[in-house]
């Protein structure tokens, strides 16, 4: 398993909660801060896996998954909930959809490594979350 690809990984891993609490809630993925996360995580693997100049912030990463999963275990999610979330062929369809759109809006081109390496520095130097999961090497 490469680098960013373990960023998702770990992403999907770290919503895991240790306990189950029962709650009424709207599915995981309609949850905006989760699925903007785990959007950031999508966008910054495509970036590492694209981008020979630049890799993963793997303790930075894994951080900020305590965070979100700190996050999701305080508004109850439970084990199945995260599992079904995980899981889920359209919650993953739906994020590659939306990381397409976003590197697309952003000048990415697929097959041209500098787009990704372009998009991958601005990203860092505006200080966003996707920055914030990479660096260049």
């Amino acid at each position: 398993m490469r680098t960013s690809s373990k960023i998702l990984s770990l992403a999907l891993a770290a919503l895991m909660p240790a306990t189950v609490a029962a709650a009424d809630l709207p599915p995981l993925a309609q949850n905006e801060r989760v699925r903007n996360e785990f959007l950031a995580g999508a966008v910054g693997d495509e970036i590492v896996d694209n981008c020979p100049s630049i890799s993963a912030r793997m303790l930075v990463v894994i951080s900020k998954l305590n965070d979100l999963q700190r996050y999701a275990r305080s508004l109850g999610y439970t084990n199945e909930d995260i599992r079904a979330f995980r899981k889920s062929p359209e919650n993953r369809a739906e994020l590659n959809r939306l990381r397409d759109e976003y590197l697309a809006a952003h000048g990415v081109v697929p097959g041209d490594p500098e787009s990704y390496c372009r998009l991958g520095r601005q990203e860092i130097a505006n200080g966003t979350l996707i920055g914030s999961l990479i660096r260049v090497r």
